[in-house]
């Protein structure tokens, strides 16, 4: 994602039920794997840092990485520990050192996605956990994908193949969002004010109605959180898939 994207819009997405429930759901997923604090997380493009507000709640030893080092600076605090690193290029720390890598609406970005998830293996110990999460159903594409600069959206298949001979075993893919599909649809072949700037346009998709709207999403949410885990959804506007470091 451009940076000044991830600059301009830090605060609203901080409040967005959105990032606030996939949160949830990723927390969820390390402990149903058996990821328990103090275990040490890596989160690669840790972003507007909705994830590690809730991972240093939660009290786990977490590690940031973002391409973005303005962001970063933003989200900055005297207790974190903050990289600024490059997923299309070699890492730059010690291998084989986390306990579970969190790589969430990342990998679509990139050109290799395939690529990147061979070098993100070798920050894990063997037997480590991955969480990747990607934006799902191809037919979804619409102009909020080309603004956040995604190169694609997957369906189960095309995700499992992008670990393929990467160092990881895939334990589970599920979806999440369902309820959230109509939503998309009605918004696929929107045009926001072509003449504004990228951020506004993204600002303008991310705005929410009025009370009790987002109340409502934060419920439908939590209701689909434990089905979505146990991978019980047909469908959903995101995928999850869960893999072990051989």
């Amino acid at each position: 994602m451009p940076e000044r994207l991830l600059v301009a819009t830090l605060e609203c997405v901080r409040r967005h039920p959105w990032w606030q429930a996939r949160a949830k759901l990723v927390l969820a997923a390390l402990k149903n794997n058996r990821i328990f604090p103090p275990a040490t997380i890596a989160e690669i493009g840790c972003g507007w840092g909705t994830n590690m507000d809730v991972l240093e709640k939660a009290e786990y030893n977490r590690t940031g990485f973002d391409i973005s080092r303005r962001i970063l600076e933003m989200i900055d605090r005297s207790e974190r520990n903050l990289v600024e690193m490059d997923l299309n290029r070699e890492l730059p720390i010690n291998h084989q050192h986390f306990d579970a890598l969190l790589v969430l609406d990342v990998i679509e970005h990139l050109d290799d996605d395939h690529g990147a998830i061979c070098r993100m293996a070798k920050l894990l110990r063997p037997s480590g956990l991955a969480i990747v999460s990607v934006p799902a159903l191809p037919e979804l594409f619409s102009e909020f994908d080309e603004i956040q600069g995604h190169r694609r959206r997957y369906l189960p298949e095309t995700l499992r193949a992008a670990f393929a001979d990467s160092g990881f075993t895939v334990r589970q893919i599920f979806f999440w969002g369902a309820w959230m599909i109509p939503v998309l649809r009605r918004t696929r072949n929107r045009t926001v004010c072509p003449p504004k700037s990228s951020s506004k346009t993204y600002l303008e998709y991310l705005r929410l109605p009025p009370w009790p709207v987002p109340a409502l999403m934060r419920f439908a949410y939590n209701c689909e959180k434990r089905t979505a885990l146990r991978g019980s959804l047909k469908s959903g506007t995101s995928l999850f898939a869960i893999a072990i470091r051989q």
